[in-house]
């Protein structure tokens, strides 16, 4: 697999254990086969378009970040991101399985695209440079929640990269801390934008992550400590996943996020929720 499939692999994995889906509950409820998702989810073969939006209508996810991870997959896999000097490492990249339904008609032509997946490679390229993105990718999601367990096609596993205050003002991402996560609560605001509040127990440290926003908007997440924002900076943002920073906790912690949407008549809206107790739907605490 080339790095690319391989951190595709790792976000559907971890997004089917999350949603606490079984092979054959994937083959009941998608057209894809339990051995067609066995292949998708081991890096066996890349799966189709379709079947990623359906593993994340499943989910209840939303779907641009995978499917932005899934075109970047795609056209190494086609081999329409490599250049056209490198014949050799073309005539080497994997073909799709001869078997597996094709991507919807057109996908291979999106020629118009060519220019965002030129940006998205390059931005992609400096994220997963670093030995401890590489490590991500390799990183196998929990299969605790499985009741039925896969082959291992990626047997590497590496603890994440910090700790406790090691963690404080980092990305969950990066340090290898958003793999397999809890949430601890989640909530959606009077604008329509979802805010859920993370935590590793591996990392000891929690952060916020948001969706379905607005540019402007604004998510912050403490643990009585520092407070870590982020912002929704353009239109791309709003269609995926955006997170906070982390925050160092501890069990018994009380972590609180508070969402402050883009309008300037828009209220602060907060909720909280403690380490170690049972996923809530919350409902908004006092701002301040």
């Amino acid at each position: 697999m080339t790095t690319e499939h391989t951190r595709l692999v790792a976000a559907l994995r971890e997004l089917r254990a999350r949603a606490g889906l079984s092979l054959a509950a994937l083959a009941e409820r998608t057209p894809y086969s339990k051995s067609s998702w066995e292949r998708y989810l081991n890096g066996k073969s890349l799966p189709p378009r379709q079947a990623v939006q359906e593993l994340c209508r499943l989910a209840n996810e939303p779907d641009g970040r995978l499917l932005v991870l899934w075109e970047i997959a795609e056209s190494h896999w086609s081999g329409r991101a490599v250049a056209p000097a490198s014949a050799s490492s073309t005539d080497e990249s994997p073909q799709p399985h001869p078997q597996e339904p094709p991507p919807p008609d057109g996908t291979r032509r999106r020629l118009g695209r060519s220019r965002l997946l030129v940006v998205l490679a390059a931005a992609y390229t400096v994220i997963v440079g670093g030995v401890a993105a590489l490590l991500f990718l390799l990183l196998p999601d929990s299969e605790a929640r499985e009741t039925e367990s896969l082959p291992a096609s990626v047997p590497f596993s590496f603890a994440p990269l910090c700790q406790g205050a090691a963690c404080e003002g980092q990305d969950p991402m990066r340090l290898i801390c958003g793999v397999g996560p809890d949430t601890l609560a989640s909530y959606r605001t009077a604008t329509g934008a979802h805010v859920e509040l993370r935590h590793s127990e591996k990392c000891g440290a929690s952060w916020a992550r948001t969706w379905a926003t607005a540019i402007g908007d604004r998510v912050d997440v403490t643990a009585g400590g520092p407070t870590h924002d982020v912002r929704i900076r353009n239109e791309e943002e709003t269609a995926t996943f955006v997170y906070t920073e982390m925050t160092e906790v501890h069990h018994g912690s009380t972590v609180r996020a508070c969402f402050r949407p883009a309008s300037a008549d828009g209220e602060r809206e907060c909720f909280e929720a403690r380490v170690g107790e049972t996923t809530t739907t919350a409902g908004p605490s006092s701002p301040r």
